[in-house]
């Protein structure tokens, strides 16, 4: 008998396979809560971003702050092609977003709930709900498991996946790999979006800039590797936006050592260096010498945010751009390219969750992601020390290491 545990998307990608793969071989999965796939109901605001539209492996790979070399060879086996062609194949087509993130054209993830239990029930997945696991014990012998559960029932099973997904899903999970000879990189989290009470912020709520400059200000402990560049969206607490949300996940770990509290800088106008800003400026003023500088200005930024800048700068709401003089274009300049806040603190991007930690990927064999430690033992998802950006690419990597953990549990790629 093979052994499931955890009933997120890499257990029941793990689970189906290799039922599929061997289907003399019982397959069980134990998952703790009422109802399973529950990150997959909430990930994308309930849609489900399924994928990403990035068919190339290396490429793909580059996305995983954590995994990136690892996951080459498995996603030229099992990459976002093949996830569209086995969801398509079971009724599910899927469409592709202009940033890239691939969702059912449902737009509703019980679609994606719903294929997953029901190709489970029809491979003859048992599923069983509500069945926390207590402890993993090996066998004596060195071949096979008892799984025992909270209410004293044990099962006993030949060879074991642990799917039990990251610190904020199952916890456990980590305990039953360490018990079974594996160490855990501490795990922190990734993808979040930074807490910032700034005056400049007051206001500014909802304002979006398509393109931005983030870097870690360099008062912070030489940050000048740690930048992203895209989209910045102001919050009610801070910002957000898949450039904030790529920085915490490329510097999860950095910033959690920091303890979330450290200084960005950001570049409103990334694409102008600060020269030709500063041509720009006097180019404005020579045109416009008799409008207020904060009611418009030559770079395309949102009013609001323009004006937030031109007050950071130390200029009166009624000066005009005649009045600039050489001093207060530098500060405007400055305003511009080098906003400096104080980040207080994380919080979570809507429903998502993910850890940066867990087991290191030295310890599995990423042909079969068999364990290099317990002979029987296999391992996939984010319990691993695996981690992609937003935009559907953490469900990808579930997808994969699901799947050929299901392939090594049914013996069919060893």
């Amino acid at each position: 008998m093979i052994i499931v545990i955890g009933g997120g998307p890499a257990g029941f990608f793990g689970a189906i396979t290799a039922r599929e793969a061997d289907p003399s071989q019982n397959v069980v999965l134990l998952e703790k809560n009422a109802s399973v796939l529950g990150k997959v109901k909430v990930s994308g605001g309930g849609r489900c971003s399924v994928t990403h539209a990035c068919f190339t492996p290396r490429d793909l790979a580059a996305y995983y702050p954590r995994g990136q070399k690892e996951l080459i060879g498995p996603f030229t086996k099992w990459g976002p092609a093949e996830t569209v062609a086995w969801f398509a194949e079971r009724g599910v087509e899927l469409k592709t977003e202009p940033d890239g993130r691939m969702f059912p054209v449902t737009d509703s993830s019980a679609t994606i709930v719903d294929c997953l239990t029901r190709a489970a029930q029809t491979v003859g997945v048992e599923v069983r709900t509500n069945c926390p696991v207590e402890a993993v014990i090996p066998a004596a012998s060195g071949a096979g498991f008892t799984v025992r559960l909270a209410g004293g029932e044990s099962l006993t099973c030949d060879k074991l996946l642990l799917a039990t997904g990251g610190r904020t899903s199952a916890p456990d999970g980590y305990s039953f790999a360490k018990n079974l000879g594996h160490t855990i990189v501490e795990p922190v989290p990734s993808l979040f979006t930074f807490r910032i009470d700034d005056p400049l912020l007051a206001g500014l709520a909802g304002v979006s800039v398509p393109k931005a400059g983030i870097r870690l200000a360099d008062e912070a402990g030489g940050g000048k590797s740690l930048r992203q560049t895209g989209p910045v969206l102001v919050t009610h607490r801070g910002l957000s936006g898949p450039a904030v949300l790529r920085f915490s996940a490329w510097g999860a770990r950095r910033l959690h050592e920091l303890s979330y509290r450290f200084e960005i800088a950001i570049d409103w106008c990334p694409d102008l260096s600060s020269a030709d800003l500063d041509t720009d400026l006097q180019d404005w003023s020579r045109r416009n010498g008799k409008q207020q500088i904060h009611t418009a200005g030559p770079v395309d930024l949102p009013r609001r945010l323009w004006a937030a800048l031109v007050g950071r700068a130390g200029i009166a709401e009624t000066t005009k751009w005649a009045e600039l003089d050489r001093r207060g274009r530098t500060r405007l300049v400055s305003a511009i390219v080098d906003t400096r806040f104080e980040v207080i603190g994380k919080d979570t991007f809507k429903e998502e969750f993910v850890t940066c930690g867990g087991v290191p990927l030295r310890e599995i064999d990423f042909r079969t992601m068999a364990s290099r430690t317990q002979p029987g033992l296999y391992l996939a998802g984010e319990l691993l020390d695996i981690d992609g950006i937003t935009g559907g690419f953490n469900f990808q990597s579930c997808w994969t290491t699901g799947y050929l953990a299901g392939l090594g549990l049914a013996g069919t790629n060893s």
